[in-house]
C-alpha cells in the first residue's frame, strides 16, 4: 500500500491533525478533506469512497473522522487494519474525542503517526510498541534530574542557613544602637520585614548562582552536523514554499516594528506635576440570538505625584454615572469625606500621598446584564445559499457620548475554502488565510459614525462564523467618572494636573 496521508477532521471536512507521509503541499491536502464529506453518501454505511485520483478510508470517532487517504491501487484489506490502529492511537493521548482535546495533543498524534507509516508504507508495529517508542525513556535524564532536585535542595538549605545568619547580625546591630533604615510614606506599615527578607534572599541566590565557564571555541572548518534553530537553506525553502501557496510571510524585524506600532495609539501627553491616569477594561459576552449573557466593567484612577510639595493634595471627583456603579476607596483615603464632598484625601491630612509612584485611589465596578448597557451592538446574520453562507453583520453604537477607536470585529471563518468574496462594507477589511479570519477594521465609530455593515459570501455553515469577537480603545470612559479639580490641602489653592483616560476591552464575545 502506498498512504498519502492521516488526518483527524470534523463533519464539515475542517483538518484537524494531518500528517502526510509523501510531498504535498498544504492546499492539496486541505482541498482533499474539505472534498471528503461531500463523496459520502448518507444513505449507506461504508468504510471508503473513490475519485479519480484517491481513495479515503474512514472510520467515525463520535462528531470527528479518523480518513486515511491512499492511492486506488492499494490493498483495501491492509488499509482497513492500519486504519483501526490510527483509531486505537486516538484514545490512547485524548481523553475525549472532542476538537479541542486533539488539537491540545496534536504532536503527540503526530508522532504516533509516525511509528505507524514510514514513508508511506505501514511498519510492523503494535499498540505496546507505539506507546514505548514516544515515551523514549532515557536512564540517564533520571539520574540527572536526581542530581539537580539534590542539589537544589541544598543550596535552599544553604539558603535558610544565610537568611537565618544576616537576620541575626541585623538584630545585634540594632541592640547596639546601629538602627537598621526603616521605610516610610504611603502603606509603610506593608513594608518591613519582607523587604528585607526579599532583599537578603536575592542576595543569596546571586552569590550561590554557579560560574559558567565560557565556552571552547569551535574549530573553523566546515561542519555536517544537525543544527537545531540555525537560519540555513531549509528556512529559505520552508518560506519560499509557503509563498507560493499564497501565505504572506513577515520578517522578525518588521513583525516587531508592526508590533510597536500598534502599541502607540496616540501620541504623548503632556505630564503635569499631579498625574492622574483613569482606566477601564470591559468583559462581555453576547448570545448569537440577542440578549446580553455578562458584562462586567472594572475602572481606577491611579494618581502619581512627582514633586514633593504636591503631596498633600485633595481631588475633587465629579460622578454622572448613572448605571449603578460600585465605588470603592483605598483604605488610607477617608471615606466620609468622599462619600459627602466627592473628596479624595487621606485620613490624616498631615500625611502627604507618595511620590514618583502609581497609588490607585479609587475604583469601581460594573456587572450587568442589562441589554441597554451595551456599549456596541454586534449583529451577524449568517444564512446558507447554494453555494456556502451569505453573511450580514452590523454594528451600532449605543453610547453616543463615546469615541471608539482602532476597532476590529474578527469573524471566524471555515478553513480550506479560500478567501471571501466581500459585496457592502464600510470601513475596511483583512483576510488572515494561517488564521482562517476575516478582520473588519474600523478607524473611528462615534455617534457621526454609529453604525454600520458588512456583507460577505464564503462556503461553510453558519456555526462556522462564531465566535465573532470585538477589540477596541477609546479616550472616553465609559462611566461618566471623571476629576475636576485638584487644590491643596491647606488654603485650597488650585493645583495643575493632567488626566490620561483610556477605556479598554479585555473580553468582547459573541457567541
Amino acid at each position: 500500500m502506498v498512504l498519502l496521508a492521516a488526518a483527524v477532521c470534523t463533519k464539515a471536512g475542517k483538518a484537524i491533525v494531518s500528517r502526510q507521509f509523501v510531498e504535498m503541499t498544504r492546499t492539496r491536502i486541505e482541498g482533499l478533506l474539505a472534498a471528503f464529506p461531500k463523496l459520502m453518501n448518507t444513505g449507506k454505511q461504508h468504510t471508503f469512497v473513490e475519485t479519480e485520483s484517491v481513495r479515503y478510508v474512514y472510520q467515525p470517532m463520535e462528531k470527528l473522522y479518523m480518513v486515511l487517504i491512499t492511492t486506488k491501487n492499494s490493498n483495501i484489506l491492509e488499509d482497513l487494519e492500519t486504519l483501526r490502529l490510527f483509531s486505537r492511537v486516538i484514545p490512547e493521548y485524548c481523553r475525549a474525542l472532542e476538537e479541542n482535546e486533539i488539537s491540545e495533543h496534536c504532536f503527540d498524534l503526530i508522532f504516533a503517526f509516525d511509528e505507524i507509516v514510514a514513508l508511506g508504507y505501514r511498519e510492523n508495529v503494535n499498540l505496546a510498541q507505539i506507546r514505548t517508542f514516544t515515551e523514549m525513556d532515557s536512564h540517564e535524564e533520571k539520574v540527572f534530574r536526581a542530581v539537580r532536585e539534590t542539589q537544589e535542595r541544598e543550596a535552599k538549605a544553604e539558603m535558610r542557613r544565610k537568611a537565618k545568619e544576616l537576620q541575626q547580625a541585623r538584630r545585634d546591630a540594632e541592640r547596639q544602637g546601629k538602627k537598621a533604615p526603616g521605610f516610610g510614606g504611603f502603606g509603610s506599615s506593608a513594608v518591613s520585614g519582607g523587604s528585607t527578607a526579599a532583599m537578603i534572599t536575592e542576595t543569596i541566590i546571586e552569590s550561590d548562582k554557579p560560574k559558567v565557564a565560557p565556552a571552547p571555541a569551535r574549530p573553523s572548518g566546515p561542519s555536517k552536523a544537525l543544527k537545531l534553530g540555525a537560519k540555513g537553506k531549509e528556512v529559505d525553502n520552508f518560506v519560499d514554499k509557503l509563498k507560493s501557496e499564497g501565505e504572506t510571510i513577515m520578517s522578525s524585524s518588521m513583525g516587531k516594528r508592526t508590533s510597536e506600532a500598534t502599541k502607540v495609539h496616540a501620541p504623548p501627553i503632556n505630564m503635569e506635576s499631579v498625574h492622574m491616569k483613569i482606566e477601564e477594561k470591559i468583559t462581555l459576552t453576547c448570545g448569537r440570538d440577542g440578549g446580553l449573557q455578562n458584562m462586567e466593567l472594572h475602572g481606577m484612577i491611579m494618581l502619581r505625584i512627582s514633586d514633593d510639595k504636591y503631596g498633600r493634595i485633595r481631588l475633587h471627583v465629579e460622578n454622572e454615572d448613572k448605571k449603578g456603579v460600585q465605588l470603592q476607596t483605598h483604605p488610607n483615603v477617608d471615606k466620609k469625606l468622599f462619600t459627602a464632598e466627592s473628596l479624595i484625601g487621606l485620613k490624616n491630612p498631615e500625611k502627604s500621598f507618595p511620590v514618583n509612584s502609581d497609588v490607585g485611589v479609587l475604583k469601581w465596578r460594573l456587572q450587568t446584564t442589562e441589554e441597554s448597557f451595551i456599549p456596541l451592538t454586534i449583529n451577524c446574520w449568517p444564512s446558507e445559499s447554494g453555494n456556502g453562507c451569505d453573511v450580514n453583520i452590523e454594528y451600532e453604537l449605543q453610547e453616543d457620548n463615546l469615541e471608539l477607536n482602532d476597532v476590529i470585529i474578527t469573524i471566524p471563518l471555515p478553513s480550506g475554502v479560500g478567501a471571501p468574496v466581500i459585496g457592502e462594507i464600510d470601513g475596511e477589511y483583512r483576510h488572515d488565510s494561517r488564521r482562517n479570519t476575516l478582520e473588519w477594521c474600523l478607524p473611528v465609530i462615534d455617534a457621526k459614525n454609529k453604525s454600520g455593515s458588512l456583507e460577505f459570501s464564503i462556503a461553510g455553515q453558519p456555526n462556522d462564523f462564531f465566535p465573532v469577537q470585538v477589540s477596541f480603545v477609546s479616550k472616553k470612559n465609559y462611566c461618566n467618572i471623571q476629576v475636576t479639580k485638584v487644590t491643596q490641602v491647606d488654603g485650597n489653592s488650585p493645583v495643575r494636573f493632567s488626566t490620561e483616560t483610556t477605556f479598554l476591552v479585555d473580553k468582547y464575545e459573541i457567541l
